[in-house]
Formats: C-alpha cells, structure tokens, sequence
C-alpha cells in the first residue's frame, strides 16, 4: 500500500529531535487505514524511536500480526509481572515464533522493590495500585526510556473509559498510537480468521480480558469485556495508560 502524501511540517515535525503535535497527526493520519498508519508511526513518523507495548493478551495477535507485517523487527515491550497466567507466557513464546519478531523485551519488577514492598507476594489482594505500579508500571517506565512513542492496542468499545480514545494522544514527553481505536470485535475476530491468528487459550474458559492471574476473572455475557479485571474494586485500570514517568508514577 502506497504511503500517502506527508505533511509533516503541519504535525510540528520540523526536526527529528522534536515530538509531534499528536493532535496534528491525529487530524492528519487518524483516519488512514491501519497499516497505512502503522507504516508511517514505524517509518516515518519515529523511526528506530517507537516501540509496541504488549501483553499477549486476548487481542493483542491483531496488533502484533500487523506490525509484523510492516516491520518484524519493532520492539515489542513486554512486561512479565510474576502474576501472569502460564498461558498468556506459552502464547508470548507461540505468536513470537509464528510472527518472526525479532525484537521482544521482557520487562521485569526491580527485585529490591517487590523484597521491600511486597515480599510475600499479596500485594495485589490489600492494594492493587500499588502492586500494579511496582510490577507493571514501573518496569514498562524504564523499558520504554528512549523511545519518542509507543503504539498501544486499546479500543474504544473495551470499556467506558476508552469511549474516546484519539488514535495519536500525547502522553507525558511521548506520543501514544491507538491504530485500533475504532475497530469493533467483528473487525478483530474477522482480521484474526483471515489470517488465521491463533486465539489466547483462555478464551475459551471465559477470559474475554487477561492481565494477572489473581485480579482476573471470567465475564459474563453483557458486561465490559474488561468487567473481570479488579472485580470487586474500583480499579479499572493498571495505570500504564495514566502517563509514564521516569520513576513510574502517573498511577
């Protein structure tokens, strides 16, 4: 697919060391087709400066499958909390493999943080924040230094929250890409047939949304595809998606 014509100098890119207007290239490469867009985020936009950030979780084929099909060797961030399931690992290692991503960062929680904070491992039963910022945030904050921008794989119909995510936002010093805001379940179950994805194996048990083995449920039909994250809190996110600092705040 040819790119189309750049405007760059209307997005504020007057110099590689300068960031984007995300509202600028919202209005002017959100409504290209996806792999347009990932085409230009990867090539164009940021090139060796942007990173897929992902958590092999129920959906995250489609994303992963069409980045690899612009460019294998992105890197992909991923963060390996010590909660997760031993599926959503086997699927990591499977799709890794089937895509031929050549450049997958496991990121891990600083050992003395967890020895400190939470040294026999329940933290997330008395306070979820702060296990999800010493063991998600704070792990993705240092691997993600260096990069100008990441590409997220959130949509608008996951939860209310995500209503009206932009396909560029601007996030603390960095440019976050939602090339799949606007697409609906039948768009992703369709991509997936098409190319024949391999669903995560929890899905079939009733996992819609997959994070931590302990803060994940089932969900019930009707509800939010996230509605098993956190059940029975306020939570509704990790804190990832609030802004990433240097020493993981946001949260």
């Amino acid at each position: 697919m040819g790119r189309p014509d750049l405007n760059l100098a209307d997005a504020g890119v007057a110099g590689a060391t300068l960031l984007p207007d995300a509202a600028a290239l919202d209005a002017l490469y959100g409504g290209l087709p996806t792999a347009a867009l990932l085409d230009i985020a990867i090539h164009t936009l940021f090139p060796g400066r942007i990173a897929l950030v992902s958590s092999f979780g129920t959906e995250a084929a489609v994303m992963l499958h069409l980045v690899a099909q612009v460019d294998r060797h992105t890197p992909i961030l991923f963060v390996d909390t010590d909660k997760l399931f031993g599926e959503t690992l086997r699927y990591r290692d499977r799709l890794v493999a089937r895509l031929g991503l050549t450049d997958v960062r496991t990121l891990t929680p600083d050992p003395a943080r967890l020895a400190a904070a939470d040294p026999h491992g329940i933290l997330w039963a008395g306070n979820p924040d702060l296990c999800c910022k010493i063991r998600k945030v704070e792990p993705l904050a240092v691997g993600i230094d260096g990069f100008d921008a990441w590409i997220s794989g959130r949509k608008r119909f996951q939860a209310a929250t995500r209503a009206t995510i932009p396909v560029f936002e601007t996030e603390a010093a960095r440019v976050k890409v939602n090339p799949l805001a606007a697409w609906m379940p039948a768009d992703l179950a369709a991509y997936a047939a098409a190319h024949d994805l391999p669903p995560h194996p929890l899905v079939e048990q009733g996992y819609r949304s997959v994070g931590c083995m302990p803060c994940t449920s089932r969900v019930a039909e009707g509800e939010d595809d996230r509605a098993g994250r956190w059940r029975g809190t306020e939570k509704i996110e990790c804190g990832i998606h609030f802004g990433l600092e240097a020493d993981g705040s946001g949260i």
